[in-house]
């Protein structure tokens, strides 16, 4: 992307946000034709209020090819776009990643390309910031990356689950594994965990096929049920190694809906360890003795196609440390 200033105009970021003072003229190239003019906005001038972008939008501030836009304007290669200079309310200085992290992330990477990073995301890091968290794991990256252009993630993990996670370092390959996770056959993204369920977990039980329906309650949590109501949701099971009162699982969400896997386990009278919002508080209680401290749940394995490949790319990430180690307490199954 080529960024031009106006003759007069120093174009000097505030050393604070990063956002113009002065006008600036973009011109949009390949990678970035296709999105939305808000959505390019919003992705260039982080921090700033959506509100505030929709707003110069409308009076006309923001222009394209000299001519006024709507917010759903597709940019298209070659376009001219002039950013008005952004002035918003002082915030606190962004919160700085710590050397532990950044050593830990970068010796996490399980597979990089000029495209794509595949991460190996660690238990208790949310992917990105907000609600009280204040440094993410994309936000984390885009320091350790400073010259970076482009990071996104193209999909997301809960922040107790450990595991595969990919991030975009271009928006062409952003668009095209997006588009493949929204396939249902062997064309997309294939995703492959493995959770400790309560109980033991019959081998013939391969498939569970219930529609989930998600719901809203007090401050915006979200609770998911299998009814009737909800969403065509398919998980594949397959049984690892069965325990004394637990069973190690393969589980293959076939769909994507919202806690699928920990839905679809608690509907087959086998919630996941550790699971605070649908398992067993009880049986939770007596696994903490043995160190389970979060969702026994990891991301092992994702297969994707890179455009222009023949062969589906396989990337896996061992169970988290304190995962196996807690796999490494228990008694083995009574025959």
């Amino acid at each position: 992307m080529r960024a031009m200033k106006t003759p007069s105009a120093s174009n000097k970021p505030s050393a604070d946000q990063g956002l113009p003072t002065q006008v600036t003229f973009v011109s949009v190239d390949e990678d970035q034709a296709g999105q939305r003019l808000d959505n390019f906005l919003m992705a260039r001038l982080k921090g700033v209020p959506k509100s505030k972008i929709y707003n110069v939008i409308r009076k006309g501030e923001v222009r394209v090819n000299k001519g006024r836009t709507k917010p759903d304007y597709k940019i298209t290669k070659g376009d001219e776009i002039r950013i008005p200079p952004i002035r918003i309310a002082e915030r606190e200085p962004a919160a700085k990643a710590s050397n532990v992290m950044t050593k830990l992330l970068e010796s996490s990477i399980l597979f990089e390309n000029e495209g794509l990073l595949v991460i190996n995301k660690p238990p208790g890091l949310a992917v990105h910031g907000g609600s009280g968290v204040s440094l993410g794991l994309i936000e984390t990256l885009r320091q350790m990356r400073p010259d970076a252009r482009y990071l996104e993630l193209i999909h997301r993990l809960d922040r107790d689950t450990s595991g595969c996670i990919m991030i975009a370092k271009k928006r062409s390959m952003l668009r095209h594994l997006q588009a493949a996770l929204r396939e249902k056959n062997t064309s997309g993204i294939t995703k492959v965990y493995q959770a400790l369920v309560i109980g033991q977990w019959p081998k013939t039980c391969r498939r569970v096929d219930a529609p989930l329906l998600k719901t809203e309650v007090a401050d915006d949590e979200r609770v998911v049920r299998v009814h009737a109501d909800g969403k065509p949701s398919l998980t594949e099971f397959k049984l690892l190694n069965s325990y004394a009162n637990c069973s190690l699982v393969e589980a293959r969400p076939i769909t994507g809906r919202t806690h699928q896997i920990r839905v679809h386990a608690k509907h087959m009278g086998h919630s996941l360890v550790g699971d605070e919002k649908y398992g067993d508080d009880d049986f939770n209680k007596e696994m903490r003795a043995l160190g389970v401290k979060r969702l026994f749940l990891h991301a092992a394995e994702l297969g994707f196609y890179l455009p222009e490949a023949e062969e589906k790319t396989i990337v896996k990430a061992p169970l988290a440390a304190d995962l196996a180690d807690v796999i490494k307490k228990l008694s083995p199954a009574q025959v």
